[in-house]
């Protein structure tokens, strides 16, 4: 199941500001945080969906080329989305 409109604008409007700027770096960081967590519900009930599996794998890459690109513009702003998503330690 994907992500409601309403919990998508909720999620961009804590991150990036405003609900319309789902196109802003942080704002696409959490969405995909917020799907990766979901997969990966699925995938502790179904150990064999190895499709899903692959989508999961594409997501965190998208989202890592995503932090690399936030880390080199933004430094400051990458420590405080990584600290409010909880993502690296």
């Amino acid at each position: 199941m994907s992500i409601t409109k309403e919990k998508k604008a909720s999620i961009v409007t804590q991150f990036a500001g405003s609900a319309k700027n789902t196109g802003s770096i942080e704002g696409q960081i959490a969405l995909l945080t917020e799907r990766i967590t979901h997969i990966s519900g699925h995938l502790q009930a179904n150990k064999k969906d190895f499709s899903t599996h692959r989508g999961l794998m594409q997501l965190v890459g998208k989202r890592k080329r995503l932090l690399n690109y936030l880390q080199k513009h933004n430094l400051t702003g990458y420590r405080q989305l990584i600290e409010k998503l909880g993502i690296r330690k």
